[in-house]
């Protein structure tokens, strides 16, 4: 898809990937980047950055977002992209409250089907539109430290790959973003954890590579290409894998779990 004059919404707006995703957007020529997070202040500071629009909007809320969509599609346009970029991460494993395990999972995984649930008949209608969910490199591996960030990204990439095989033919392009750490609330004070084994990534070339991803059509967004090395591996002996990966966590277990944050 050709970014150009098109109206893209991006959730998460208020730092990180999503800041630096409606930045990347708007010099790319999108006619409207509408920047979405739960952070009004940090929306609107966005939007400023990119003459958009701002709304603030809890993502764990069906109706939120629906009505964030209605009053975009009523207001400004038609919805050309939309980019579920929002997430959060909890460190902790089975033993991890359920009210953090829902709340992680409204956020990293029922935000994306909320906004598939509602945008995809509106693209059937005009032919077509692009779809992108921000999952991680832990939804095709693992999360060391964190059951329900890992748990809830291998559901987000399964999500985008049912929207492409189901809805392809309908005009619906879809891409998955899988990064290791990129350096943003999520991973600020974390720059030792297992995520950043391979480096930290700052979110502006992140951003550039969604852009040739979203320009090329590319399902599997992969900015620490070392992940494509990982998989292979994990399908080709999973059991030498889980080996590998019980490793890392003998080694990188004792540290301070992943927190709290925004990505």
């Amino acid at each position: 898809m050709d970014i150009k004059d098109k109206i893209c919404v991006i959730t998460g707006a208020a730092s990180g990937i999503g800041r630096a995703l409606c930045v990347a957007f708007k010099d790319a020529g999108a006619r409207e980047v509408v920047c979405v997070d739960r952070n009004g202040e940090g929306a609107a500071e966005t939007a400023e950055m990119v003459g958009g629009a701002a709304f603030t909007v809890d993502v764990s809320k069906e109706d939120q977002i629906t009505k964030m969509i209605d009053e975009v599609e009523a207001n400004i346009g038609p919805i050309d992209l939309f980019w579920s970029n929002a997430g959060i991460a909890v460190g902790g494993g089975m033993d991890t409250p359920n009210d953090e395990w829902q709340r992680v999972w409204e956020v990293n995984v029922m935000s994306h089907v909320w906004a598939a649930r509602h945008l995809v008949p509106l693209m059937k209608e005009r032919g077509g539109g692009y779809l992108l969910n921000t999952a991680s490199a832990a939804g095709l591996l693992n999360q060391i430290g964190s059951a329900s960030y890992g748990v809830t990204k291998h559901a987000a990439v399964g999500l985008a790959e049912w929207i492409a095989l189901t809805h392809g033919d309908d005009g619906i392009k879809v891409s998955v973003l899988c990064p290791q750490a990129v350096r943003t609330e999520m991973t600020r004070g974390h720059e030792d954890h297992v995520a950043a084994i391979d480096g930290m990534l700052e979110p502006e070339p992140v951003a550039q590579m969604c852009l040739e991803a979203v320009k090329e059509e590319t399902f599997l967004i992969l900015p620490h290409p070392k992940v494509l090395d990982y998989m292979r591996h994990k399908t080709a002996d999973y059991d030498r894998w889980i080996r590998g990966m019980r490793k890392l966590n003998r080694q990188f277990g004792h540290l301070p779990d992943i927190g709290k944050g925004d990505q």
